[in-house]
């Protein structure tokens, strides 16, 4: 089968966030996304009764909404989108009883008692995952960037991939679990990879050879549409993108920020590499995997695997070798400041960091951690 690759200009950029909706007494889940969406159609004048609104989106559980952007030039036009969609929420919400939160995950919501939203499609796959699929009260935030070439889309795949544990480590912030103490940094990373098409993607030499996977998958029934492929890094056809979906939810517009930059600043670095003959890396498979484990379970003190070598390096470093490597390419983009927000993060801690600090200065409470958590969202 043939997938054409849709046209885009280079290095233009698109974020989604995965927002949860807690109720503010409890910090519990409140399972009104469809209420909320509704008055947002009922304010959005000339949607028809079937229409998305086109910033704010449905999503698999009732519990949950999700702001995008349009397509942006650069990191600070998406966090202001960001920003008005999320104070377009807000104003429904603050009524209503209902706070805002974004991490990893939920710490203490059981996730078999959050209700699904009524769509066919979530409906199929709840029926094929079962428990693992009843398990997925987890939120994320998913980066674009165009490219102007479909012969970029899997190299850069790849190599956003040797870049998966920097991503998981910045932005872990699923510790908690159903009211545990997981031990991971990101819990989120190894439970989403339980549904089918999900986790780290295959290496493909090119192009022909994705789609005849994506042909065999709708062959024998895996998925009926290429969307389904859920993919931790994935090409996105019918956008004429790479979307990097490692990310664990993340609570700070800065935060959000300085994930984009990074992602806009290797996905353009490695988009010149290729138009000047350079090619793109690929790790092993047992290493990227080895990589995607390390860092959900250590997040910032993981040590992480950078080549096909074998050679080593605690993530942070590496992160912050990476982050001067890639200054020119940030003022090309005008996301200087936005890049050096990694910094930021690596200086003051990851999610799963302050929770773990919270929980302890409230005698385990993560009642607390949620609260906290709202606040740093009504600081975006």
């Amino acid at each position: 089968m043939k997938i054409d690759f849709a046209k885009s200009r280079q290095s233009t950029l698109g974020v989604e966030w995965e927002i949860a909706l807690v109720d503010r007494e409890t910090g519990d889940l409140r399972s009104v996304a469809e209420e909320v969406l509704g008055q947002l159609h009922a304010q959005h004048g000339g949607l028809g009764p079937d229409e998305e609104h086109p910033f704010v989106k449905q999503e698999l559980l009732l519990n949950t909404v999700e702001i995008v952007t349009g397509i942006c030039e650069n990191v600070a036009q998406a966090k202001a989108e960001l920003s008005e969609n999320l104070a377009a929420i807000r104003a429904l919400t603050d009524p209503m009883g209902i706070d805002l939160y974004c991490a990893g995950s939920h710490p203490f919501a059981p996730p078999k008692e959050q209700p699904v939203t009524d769509k066919e499609r979530y409906s199929r796959l709840i029926d094929r995952t079962q428990w693992w699929g009843q398990q997925m009260v987890i939120y994320g935030v998913h980066v674009h960037v165009g490219l102007d070439s479909r012969e970029k889309a899997l190299p850069i795949t790849d190599g956003l991939v040797n870049y998966q544990p920097h991503f998981q480590a910045l932005s872990a912030s699923s510790p908690f679990w159903g009211g545990e103490d997981t031990g991971y940094a990101s819990h989120r990373a190894l439970m989403f990879q339980q549904l089918p098409t999900a986790g780290v993607p295959y290496h493909f030499e090119d192009w022909a050879g994705y789609e005849a996977y994506v042909a065999d998958m709708k062959h024998t029934g895996v998925i009926d549409d290429v969307s389904e492929i859920r993919w931790d890094v994935r090409p996105v056809p019918r956008l004429g993108t790479v979307e990097m979906r490692i990310s664990d939810g993340l609570s700070s517009l800065q935060d959000i920020g300085a994930i984009a930059a990074l992602t806009q600043c290797l996905v353009d670095d490695m988009s010149t590499r290729i138009d000047n003959g350079e090619s793109i890396p690929v790790m092993p498979p047992w290493y990227r995997m080895e990589n995607k484990w390390r860092a959900a379970r250590y997040g910032m003190e993981a040590i992480i695997i950078l080549n096909a070598a074998g050679d080593e390096m605690l993530v942070t470093d590496h992160l912050l070798q990476e982050v001067e490597r890639l200054a020119p390419v940030a003022e090309k983009l005008d996301c200087v400041e936005e890049l050096a927000a990694v910094k930021r993060i690596i200086n003051g801690g990851a999610g799963y960091q302050w929770q773990h600090k919270v929980a302890a200065a409230h005698g385990g409470d993560l009642r607390a951690v949620v609260r906290d958590n709202v606040a740093r969202m009504k600081q975006a």
